[in-house]
């Protein structure tokens, strides 16, 4: 493709090495350009699988790069909004790893520079752009479960053993709700269509300032959700959608790749079940694809910053409920 998407990626995180990096590198029409790293063995892995890549030593250095387009910014959590609008004050487009903020009023200066310059500017929220995800957001659209009444989300890890994990530290934004919590509650927020009206329980459990397992409960306009999500858990993921004619369930509804198969399972009323399977589909190199689509004025992104606050209204609501954060 002519005149592809020149790529910059703000540190060398693990995530950024093991999945955004490869996808932008695998996806047509965009090139992984640069990466701005003091540490040259961390940049190393990136190097490797993009010959010609430019390693800078830090991100001023990146955003002063001509030759970079786009701007993935894969920093820690209470990086996210200072790092997205100096991206975009040197006139690139951002894509900034979730959460984007740490709280809904953080959100609006960025919104305000997104719109001020012209420039595509949201948070990464891969799962949107995964077919088990769209599927069961037309198949709830259709009525396909009939009237929906509850939704059951759990997504939980245990990084107990690993307490350098800027997961664990609250100085960094660190917590269950900020990294996964916006899982379970912004899809249920997309796939349905719906804002909760109001948190009916949050009970939450916490380690040095940090949120470690957290079970909220929410009123939606004709439907109930819970949501538990944990760093201290065994590992599981899954969304369940219960209507009065049907069932859907998502087994590995955010990192299919990775904790299982990309399944959906309907089961209706008269006990029928069907499955739907999706082997291959990366919802990272999707995720790029459309951001290159949304640069290009080809389609319309499916997830935007106002979606992302959405999302941080919800998280500091279930904050609000416990009592609050504690200081740190």
């Amino acid at each position: 493709m002519n005149n592809p998407i020149r790529w910059g990626i703000l540190g060398a995180a693990k995530f950024a090495r093991e999945q955004m990096g490869p996808a932008i590198h695998a996806t047509p029409g965009h090139v992984l350009a640069a990466v701005a790293s003091r540490t040259p063995n961390k940049a190393a892995p990136f190097a490797a699988m993009a010959p010609g890549l430019r390693v800078h030593d830090g991100y001023d250095a990146l955003l002063a790069d001509d030759g970079i387009d786009a701007v993935y910014v894969p920093l820690p959590h209470t990086m996210h909004v200072e790092w997205a609008m100096k991206a975009l004050a040197a006139g690139k487009h951002v894509l900034v790893e979730k959460p984007v903020a740490m709280s809904v009023e953080a959100i609006a200066p960025l919104i305000a520079a997104r719109d001020r310059s012209g420039l595509q500017c949201t948070e990464g929220y891969m799962i949107v752009h995964h077919p088990q995800w769209q599927r069961l957001r037309a198949l709830l659209a259709e009525g396909a479960i009939g009237r929906l009444r509850h939704v059951e989300g759990v997504f939980t890890y245990d990084n107990s053993g690993d307490p350098g994990n800027l997961r664990n530290d609250a100085r960094l934004g660190g917590g269950a709700l900020p990294d996964i919590g916006v899982y379970t509650y912004g899809s249920t927020r997309w796939a349905t269509g719906a804002e909760p009206e109001a948190i009916t329980h949050a009970d939450i459990d916490w380690e040095d300032g940090c949120d470690v397992l957290a079970r909220v409960s929410a009123r939606f306009p004709g439907f109930t959700a819970h949501w538990v999500n944990s760093m201290r858990l065994l590992p599981e993921q899954v969304m369940t959608f219960h209507g009065d004619a049907g069932l859907m369930r998502l087994t590995a509804p955010f990192n299919p790749s990775i904790f299982g198969p990309a399944e959906l399972t309907l089961r209706d009323k008269t006990g029928v079940t069907r499955v739907e399977r999706w082997p291959g589909a990366n919802q990272y190199v999707r995720q790029v694809a459309a951001f290159g689509a949304a640069i290009r004025g080809e389609a319309a992104f499916p997830w935007k910053l106002e979606d992302a606050r959405g999302t941080q209204a919800v998280i500091d609501a279930a904050y609000a409920a416990a009592g609050g954060r504690p200081q740190v």
